[in-house]
């Protein structure tokens, strides 16, 4: 293991962020270790699961695969910075009500990545948020909760929850 360290700066959540970090550290273990922004989590570390979903620069990326460095310069959104003054965003609002939450691991993952989409996408078909979830596993639900949660938060959460 190396001792070289860089400096990056960064907007983490809203917040300007000037970090010393060793080269080699992961943007996973700089929000989970270094920052204690435990809402991204680590599931397989090799970007298949993604568990660790982030947005960066508007895009759903895996932080396992990145290195921290990477994210000099760049705007991170984590799970953390979502909601606005003590509530949840309508994505975290409509999963609990369409009950997409059982162990709630995939779940911050599975909202970064549906985020993003709706980020670019207001409107999705379902195929397109078929693509956009892809790369996110879930083991509890079966998914048909996840893709009425996402449905619902697109249509304002007008609707009294789904039956999956």
């Amino acid at each position: 293991m190396g001792c070289e360290t860089v400096r990056i700066c960064c907007t983490i959540n809203s917040r300007q962020k000037t970090i010393d970090i060793p080269a080699n550290l992961t943007a996973l273990q700089l929000l989970r270790d270094v920052l204690k922004l435990k809402g991204t989590k680590e599931g397989c570390g090799i970007g298949e699961c993604g568990a660790c979903t982030i947005q960066v620069d508007g895009k759903a990326v895996n932080a396992c695969l990145m290195l921290a460095a990477q994210l000099d310069g760049r705007n991170i959104i984590t799970i953390e910075g979502l909601g606005e003054s003590g509530k949840l965003h309508p994505l975290q609002e409509s999963f609990g009500k369409n009950h997409a939450v059982q162990c709630g691991f995939c779940t911050p993952g599975l909202v970064m990545s549906a985020k993003a989409l709706l980020d670019e996408n207001p409107s999705p078909n379902r195929a397109q948020i078929s693509k956009a979830i892809a790369g996110n596993l879930c083991r509890c639900t079966g998914y048909q909760q996840i893709f009425s949660s996402i449905e619902d938060a697109i249509q304002g959460g007008s609707e009294e929850g789904h039956d999956g």
